[in-house]
């Protein structure tokens, strides 16, 4: 059975913008097969404006977000596959969903725990 986080994107990405509201994706940028222009991420995090008028060509399927968005005035080919998208919410007020990180890269992203004995 396919997972269902592409078919919540889509049904928020409609929802937010039918609200006429400007859908924005956190995205973790470490995650395999995210192409975003590089020094836009922080901490391999980053925020991306999906809405109709800020994309070209934006298509959301199964596997990925794919569009075309302007950076610092050049227009950039974006790839987000689904699996890398932590969350979609509007950004005006905040509503939307958060989605839980796969295993595989959480595991990847985890430090060495450090612990401390307490008296």
């Amino acid at each position: 059975m396919s997972g269902v986080i592409p078919y919540l994107i889509r049904a928020y990405c409609d929802w937010i913008e039918d609200n006429k509201l400007t859908p924005y994706l956190l995205v973790n940028t470490k995650s395999v097969g995210v192409v975003v222009p590089e020094g836009h991420d922080a901490k391999g995090k980053m925020v991306l404006n999906i809405s109709s008028s800020a994309t070209v060509g934006r298509t959301i399927n199964n596997q990925a977000i794919i569009f075309k968005a302007r950076f610092q005035g050049k227009s950039q080919k974006i790839v987000v596959p689904c699996n890398a998208v932590l969350s979609i919410y509007a950004h005006e007020n905040g509503e939307g969903m958060m989605f839980d990180m796969p295993k595989s890269d959480q595991e990847k992203n985890d430090k060495k725990p450090s612990l401390k004995i307490l008296d």
